[in-house]
């Protein structure tokens, strides 16, 4: 790489929330940034982000944010448990085969792929598993579908010219999530959360920072001539597996909000799932349930892994603590709300 910089990198979906986090730590490393989202970004253009706007199903459009780029962080997705599988297909499977074109066509050197823990999830619980773990062979909902195809595909195009790596960070909270913690939010007053099951299953989630801080160093190990993990996934979260009900009462905590008491039986949770989609795709597919049965086992099963694997190859240690983590959430959501 030339330049005072340390090169240029493109993150795809740079306006959301990991990909903002990753863009602001990519600036502060030294590195030339370019961000391809679908709308522009005053706070970005701030930190000195050269935005590009376009979709990524768009060849064209990531053609040209790729150009003159020496590596890609790849965050953009289409998200969510419910919607057509042809959205999905068109954003996190044709969109991640055109960055791959794009990549090929251009001199970009690496690329970094986000993932998901859920393209290897089969409705069996995971506790403490490795990489190992299969892509099964039907999923519950598109998102992981396609996040597992997009992936297969990043992973089998890695060579000399274009090594890759794929990460999987899971649950991922944290100031500005504008995912998780809402839905938890809104439901909580709404009264309509419950605790799924016996409330015991024990998950491992992600602080964003320690999130951004995988991709930049999967970004430096592809860069490095050893690429010890190129052509490979890997789990990311916060090496801190606790039960999932009691994440969420803190989550709510740091809101503000009183923890969730009341309980619904993992098979009716289920049961209501399968009920409830059924129903909708009959008459309102455009709306998403209210439970699915995907939703219902992620909240009734345990989800934890084993991250050797991105210790050992990238580096990977988690800075921030959950006990920190929540500190700065409940921070950061005191100062927005002064800022009302």
């Amino acid at each position: 790489m030339t330049g005072t910089t340390r090169g240029r990198v493109l993150v795809t979906g740079g306006t959301g929330f990991i990909g903002r986090a990753v863009v602001s730590r990519l600036v502060s490393q030294g590195w030339t940034v370019r961000s391809l989202s679908r709308r522009p970004d005053e706070a970005l253009q701030r930190l000195g982000v050269e935005c590009h706007c376009g979709g990524i199903a768009d060849l064209a459009a990531v053609r040209r944010a790729c150009a003159d780029c020496d590596a890609v962080i790849h965050t953009a997705a289409k998200t969510g448990v419910w919607g057509s599988r042809k959205e999905f297909i068109e954003t996190n499977l044709r969109g991640t085969e055109n960055i791959l074109t794009a990549c090929r066509g251009s001199r970009v050197r690496a690329l970094v792929h986000t993932s998901s823990p859920s393209v290897v999830c089969d409705g069996r619980p995971v506790e403490g598993q490795d990489e190992s773990l299969p892509y099964p062979h039907s999923y519950l909902c598109h998102y992981s579908e396609t996040k597992a195809l997009a992936e297969q595909a990043v992973l089998a195009a890695s060579g000399p010219d274009l090594p890759t790596v794929a990460l999987r960070p899971h649950l991922v909270w944290g100031p500005g999530d504008p995912h998780l913690l809402p839905r938890l939010v809104a439901r909580a007053r709404t009264g309509r959360l419950r605790i799924v099951g016996d409330g015991r299953n024990r998950v491992d989630a992600t602080y964003i920072d320690n999130a951004a801080d995988a991709h930049l160093l999967a970004l430096e190990s592809l860069l490095n001539p050893a690429r010890a993990c190129a052509g490979k996934a890997y789990f990311i979260a916060n090496d801190e597996p606790m039960p999932l009900w009691d994440l969420v009462n803190r989550l709510l905590a740091a809101a503000g909000l009183p923890p969730v008491r009341r309980r619904v039986p993992a098979g009716v949770a289920a049961a209501a799932g399968f009920l409830l989609e059924s129903l909708h795709r009959a008459f309102a597919p455009h709306r998403e349930p209210l439970m699915t049965r995907f939703v219902a086992q992620q909240l009734s099963m345990p989800h934890w892994f084993n991250l050797a694997a991105a210790k050992r190859d990238i580096g990977y240690r988690p800075v921030v603590s959950t006990e920190e983590g929540l500190r700065r959430l409940q921070a950061a959501l005191r100062a927005g709300s002064k800022g009302d």
